[in-house]
């Protein structure tokens, strides 16, 4: 590691002290230049992309480099209007008084992304952190080297080291920026770093956001237009080889059409990827031997619907389609995250409900139906993060609609004003007049205590 933590952190420090980073001003300077740059190196990151497990350039377009942009023109437009203090009514109780919420950034954040999107995933909260008037330090994942390089590159040619960096380095390095006090972290990943992430910031008291994952269930019933159905989903569970964190992990499906949408799935994925899907220069690849080993394992002894092809050179795994797995079973036991979808089958909401409930709370939920008292149904009695009826993954697209989990899947929710209110303190004020000042609140107490239980109705 070229930077010595402790000397960074200080620099950050005093640059935040300065005060030089809560001026609008150069909020917006530094966001307008990182903007710049990524237009001028977007075939650069889209080449890295490619590089790392051969992301089509059309979903690096769209799910990374595109989904970033939107993200800092939205925040440039709105930065002043989220930013300014918010006028509260004063209570009886402070009155006469002036009340209002005052923005405060936390200071230094840690931001440790991960490999499955690893520019969109590492620059959207950062634009966050640097909007709301924060220093940065980055941590992107080791699985993405070529990613991880060109992320340097970007920030260092945007930011001094002491307002954001990027310090690449394998998991040693990100328990060596655990031990460091933060004055917030951000973490995308996996649950069970996720509660190592937590434990580390406990010990300092410091605020988390963990964006993780989770089993996230698709329901379809009767109802439905089966082609498009199968086509949403298709699309939705194999973006980016199935490495989406709100990807379907596994369908229920009415029996009464199931065999009719599996082989809609079953077009749809021909369709999209050709017969010969290893060839398509649409479908991606695994990042890493060991998610792609840890997959491949899945699969042993199951009954393919579809798929099941792999080339451990290429990380390749065929988009596959599993009938029936057991629910004690490896790939219905934990996220799959990749290119295989179980296929389960119901018959009542009863097996619904001890389905879902077998696993902790999702970050997404989906449900395809035309029955409004099913979509509602499916809406209010499960806990899960977010989430569309009749569509996949398309949520997280809504820069006004907050992204996170509940629970086992995560703890915070950004993206566009949440993002600028997720790394901002809520700090409030009250500005007391003196020209009245009642007497009841001062010692001695004379007043009644039969009046004084009834003070809370006035309040």
């Amino acid at each position: 590691m070229s930077l010595n933590l402790s000397d960074l952190r200080k620099q950050q420090q005093n640059l935040f002290y300065s005060s030089y980073t809560k001026d609008i001003k150069n909020r917006k300077k530094a966001l307008l230049k990182l903007r710049k740059v990524i237009i001028e190196k977007e075939d650069a990151i889209c080449n890295a992309l490619y590089a790392d497990f051969k992301k089509p350039k059309f979903e690096s377009l769209v799910t990374e480099t595109q989904f970033v942009l939107g993200e800092i023109s939205h925040v440039l437009n709105k930065l002043e209007l989220w930013a300014k203090p918010k006028k509260v009514g004063a209570s009886l109780s402070s009155f006469p008084s002036k009340d209002w919420i005052q923005y405060e950034p936390f200071g230094s954040v840690l931001i440790i992304s991960p490999w499955n999107y690893p520019f969109m995933l590492a620059i959207s909260p950062l634009i966050g952190a640097i909007a709301a008037g924060n220093t940065v330090v980055l941590k992107p994942s080791e699985n993405s080297p070529a990613t991880s390089k060109i992320l340097f590159k970007i920030i260092s040619s945007v930011f001094k080291s002491d307002h954001a960096v990027v310090i690449e380095g394998d998991a040693e390095t990100s328990q060596d920026l655990l031990q460091k006090k933060w004055d917030y972290i951000f973490f995308t990943g996996s649950s069970r770093i996720g509660k190592i992430i937590y434990l580390s910031a406990a010990q300092h008291l410091t605020p988390v956001t963990l964006e993780l994952g989770g089993k996230n269930p698709c329901v379809i019933d009767e109802s439905v237009p089966i082609n498009l159905t199968a086509k949403r989903i298709v699309w939705g569970k194999f973006l980016n080889a199935g490495q989406t964190c709100v990807a379907p992990d596994y369908i229920l499906v009415h029996r009464t059409v199931k065999d009719e949408l599996i082989k809609h799935l079953i077009k749809n994925i021909k369709l999209f990827y050709g017969e010969e899907i290893e060839k398509s220069a649409d479908y991606a690849r695994l990042a890493s031997d060991i998610h792609f080993n840890r997959l491949k394992e899945m699969l042993a002894n199951k009954k393919l619907l579809f798929g099941g092809k792999t080339n451990s050179e290429d990380r390749y795994i065929e988009p596959t389609l599993l009938d029936e797995p057991n629910l004690e079973s490896s790939v219905m036991q934990e996220e799959i995250f990749g290119p295989i979808l179980p296929i389960l089958s119901y018959s009542s909401k009863e097996e619904i409900h001890r389905i879902i409930t077998n696993y902790e709370k999702p970050l997404a939920l989906y449900v395809f139906s035309r029955k409004k008292a099913f979509q509602k149904y499916m809406m209010t009695n499960f806990a899960f993060g977010g989430g569309a009826i009749n569509d996949t993954v398309i949520q997280i697209t809504n820069k006004k609609l907050p992204f996170g989990g509940i629970g086992n899947s995560g703890i915070g929710t950004y993206h566009g004003k949440h993002s600028f209110e997720l790394f901002s303190h809520k700090k409030s004020i009250i500005k007391k007049a003196n020209w009245l000042d009642l007497p009841l609140r001062y010692a001695p107490y004379n007043l009644p205590l039969w009046i004084v239980k009834k003070i809370k109705l006035l309040f």
